[in-house]
């Protein structure tokens, strides 16, 4: 599965997967696998050749001709083998995760273990799925509703969350039938390649999923190009997600499009105000804020701004930053020189614009890619800041008269992923769950995803849904059949 650059190197080099056999890709091109705490080179990874490209497209038309006709029973035991080898793992696969993105081994142990619930949940869908049969007002005849696998799928799957969202893909792919090819994220590959590793031991046949590395434009244009890839899933930027769909037109291939994020937070004036800033800590810079999910709009009652804004802050000052493989560390690094310097420029534009600097701001120290937990008052509707994701460790305040004020300001923006809202008040949370435009809520809580769920956004947030029921759907076209006897 790896091979080191050099006699001393201690990170795996994750290598091409293309039909059934792990590789070196053959493109001139590669990547610089860094440690986001150091800046420092982990590894270099090959990127596959147009050539490596065509034949994994080749591979996957081939493994969806058997694993389409594979019995439902068999594919749900691969699944659940392959999720109890990875669980068996999750100290070397945490350790992956945290010297290629960053985030505390606490987080990317709950990132394996949740992975390994994604494909365990897959596993038990796989014989579930169903179809029904409908009476006909012919004579001796009956309509036949039967699921079948959608086709190939080409899967593009992101560096925050490198395994699990790569899993939320794979796995109901492989559920329902479907060959897949795999692009994660090249700045954090290693985990990913463990997993396919785990399918590969648990019994999937050699051409169902391949594993692919490049530049993301050209691979991307690529496999959507080929008439082979029928169904399409990527998480990324709203930017990104408009390029696949309009990549994906000419042939109407399905998309699943999970996008940008800035979720607000509605607190009202019922809450208990330092347990819930200190709940909103903990979710707003949990991976340093680098979620689409994250809480980050904190709309706030005017009666109690003041102090939750003073309970917030105390708490985010409290975090302690540092390397993810230290002890007790509440937030690592940002996860590459390219967000650092997106939000140096996105906090200086703001103040630029009035917003007021309540705590942090700072890059800190010299070595690696960290950002201290900042937090920026006194924002304006019409702030690029509060119309435009972050993602990163920065949270904005904002003032607000009333439920109808939050709402209105809450539903702004242009995205629509998740949100938050803290009251106790029933008819309050009735409005909310009605009119905030959002995929997924949490009320008095900030959980908003699990395997058994579905998880998806509204406006510009995207297209379909990753989990549950309907994530295994998005893997599944229906054939009617009127049989006659």
């Amino acid at each position: 599965m790896t091979a080191d650059l050099r006699d001393d190197a201690a990170h795996p080099v994750p290598l091409l997967y293309i039909g059934g056999a792990w590789r070196t890709g053959r493109a001139a091109t590669a990547t610089v696998i860094r440690n986001p705490a150091t800046g420092l080179a982990l590894a270099e990874l090959s990127h596959a050749s147009t050539e490596d490209l065509g034949e994994a497209l080749a591979s996957v038309e081939r493994g969806f001709a058997l694993w389409r006709r594979t019995p439902a029973a068999e594919r749900a035991n691969v699944l659940e083998r392959a999720a109890n080898l990875l669980a068996a793992r999750v100290e070397s696969v945490a350790r992956l995760i945290t010297l290629e993105q960053g985030k505390p081994l606490a987080e990317a142990r709950a990132e394996v273990l949740g992975t390994a619930q994604t494909l365990k949940y897959s596993g038990a869908q796989a014989t579930r799925i169903t179809g029904r049969i409908l009476p006909s007002a012919e004579p001796g005849a009956q309509w036949e509703i039967q699921p079948q696998p959608v086709g190939p799928c080409a899967m593009f799957s992101p560096w925050n969350m490198p395994l699990v969202l790569a899993a939320r893909k794979v796995g109901p792919a492989l559920a329902a039938g479907c060959a897949a090819i795999l692009k994660p994220s090249e700045e954090a590959p290693s985990a990913v390649a463990v997993m396919v590793e785990c399918l590969r031991q648990a019994g999937l046949p050699a051409d169902v999923l391949n594993l692919v590395y490049g530049v993301p434009s050209e691979v991307s244009a690529t496999l959507i190009a080929s008439p082979v890839i029928r169904k399409i899933s990527l998480t990324g930027s709203v930017a990104v997600g408009r390029l696949i769909a309009g990549l994906a037109a000419p042939q109407f291939q399905r998309v699943t499009l999970e996008l940008g994020g800035h979720a607000p937070v509605i607190v009202l004036d019922d809450v208990d105000v330092p347990a819930v800033a200190l709940q909103c800590v903990v979710a707003k810079y949990r991976n340093a804020g680098q979620l689409c999910l994250a809480p980050t709009r904190f709309l706030i009652h005017s009666a109690v701004y003041e102090r939750f804004v003073a309970c917030f802050v105390d708490a985010a000052q409290r975090l302690k930053v540092g390397d993810g493989l230290g002890p007790d560390v509440d937030m690592g690094p940002l996860a590459n020189e390219r967000q650092l310097r997106s939000i140096e420029a996105r906090v200086a534009d703001a103040l630029a614009e009035g917003a007021t600097l309540l705590a942090g701001g700072t890059r800190l120290g010299d070595a690696g890619y960290f950002y201290a937990p900042t937090v920026l008052a006194d924002l304006t509707p019409a702030m690029r800041m509060l119309l435009d994701e972050p993602f990163g460790p920065v949270a904005l305040m904002c003032r607000v008269a009333s439920l109808d004020d939050a709402l209105l300001q809450a539903n702004r923006c242009s995205l629509g992923l998740a949100g938050y809202a803290f009251t106790h008040s029933a008819p309050a949370q009735r409005r909310i769950q009605c009119e905030l435009e959002v995929g997924s809520l949490a009320l008095n809580n900030v959980r908003v995803s699990c395997a058994e769920a579905p998880f998806g956004g509204v406006k510009d947030s995207g297209i379909g849904y990753e989990g549950g029921d309907e994530g295994l759907d998005a893997y599944l076209t229906m054939r009617t059949t009127h049989r006659l006897a």
